[in-house]
């Protein structure tokens, strides 16, 4: 099955919020590329609900380096506070990644044909995406081209082991977990000789309900597009 891809993802500035710095407006990003940000690459880049994006790898290529700015969030009531948040600046990772077929959806198994999708799929990353791709925020554009992962020189590739403690990796949501809930997990993220090497999901035991969840249902051809139909137009 033909189902992996490796690709060079770069930005000026990247905001993987900490979540505990949410609280009060102040964002400060983790210093590494989250589990669920590179997933939401992923899903710019090509997506469909036959299936379920595994993210294997992430490598470190620039140094670390923070900036911290003054911005304007919009807030709920209208208008705009001032909040100081803390960008990772001159950011740019080597990913290598995979896709499996969505079990959770029986009704989409007609749609499981993995070269199309593969060929695709390597259509749309050597055009940068079909959406605009972000570091963690839409505040922070990025940008994809294909590449062979371990290709170059990287920032830590000569450093053993760098721990960052526990850090949030993603969420669990019903319609890849079977579950009628949404989960956050957390994990101990360690940089090996510049390669943060990420769990499934389903391996990570640190997890907490966060609320109730259904997953949507898709229908072919009613409101989803099958595979076959798509080639036509790309």
């Amino acid at each position: 099955m033909k189902n992996s891809i490796s690709f060079r993802l770069w930005g000026r500035y990247a905001l993987f919020t900490d979540p505990i710095t949410k609280v009060g407006g102040e964002k400060c990003s983790y210093h590494l590329p989250t589990y669920e940000a590179i997933k939401g690459v992923l899903k710019s880049i090509y997506w469909k609900p036959t299936l379920i994006w595994y993210v294997d790898k992430v490598r470190v290529i620039k140094p670390l380096r923070t900036q911290t700015k003054g911005t304007k969030p919009l807030v709920w009531n209208g208008g705009n506070s001032l909040a100081i948040y803390t960008f990772l600046r001159d950011v740019e990772y080597q990913v290598e990644a995979h896709f499996e077929w969505n079990e959770y959806r029986p009704e989409l198994a007609k749609d499981r044909i993995d070269g199309k999708h593969f060929s695709i799929l390597k259509r749309t990353l050597e055009k940068g995406g079909r959406q605009d791709i972000f570091l963690g925020t839409r505040d922070c554009q990025a940008y994809v081209e294909p590449c062979e992962f371990g290709a170059g020189e990287g920032a830590y590739d000569e450093l053993d082991e760098l721990a960052f403690g526990l850090m949030f990796h993603s969420f669990a949501y019903p319609d890849e977990t079977g579950k009628d809930q949404l989960e956050s997990i957390l994990w101990n993220a360690t940089l090996k000789r510049g390669i943060l090497e990420f769990p499934k999901p389903e391996n990570c035991e640190k997890r907490r309900k966060v609320r109730d969840m259904y997953k949507k249902t898709f229908v072919l051809k009613e409101n989803i597009q099958p595979v076959d139909d798509m080639e036509e137009w790309l």
